[in-house]
């Protein structure tokens, strides 16, 4: 089981409604969003390239990334991830 992050060192905040986490609290969540949009960048600048390879590539490099983000984002939310009703949770 993974180490619980304490809420005051949490990067992002978790969502109002439904499952997940929203918008990023710190600046280390700002900068996890900022790679992760890099790695987007880069992926379209490379699956424009007529190379199957690089396409390839870069489907790989998303789909890592994508996995990455998720995980980095689930473990430094504050109050973990769950299904949330708003006001009443």
């Amino acid at each position: 089981m993974p180490r619980k992050i304490p809420d005051d060192a949490a990067w992002f905040s978790p969502k109002r409604y439904g499952y997940g986490a929203s918008l990023p609290t710190r600046w280390q969540g700002w900068a996890v969003l900022g790679a992760y949009g890099a790695v987007v960048a880069l992926f379209v600048w490379l699956a424009q390239k007529p190379d199957a390879a690089a396409q390839i590539g870069a489907a790989v490099l998303l789909l890592a990334a994508t996995l990455a983000l998720i995980a980095i984002t689930r473990r430094h939310t504050r109050g973990g991830w769950r299904w949330r009703w708003g006001e009443k949770d």
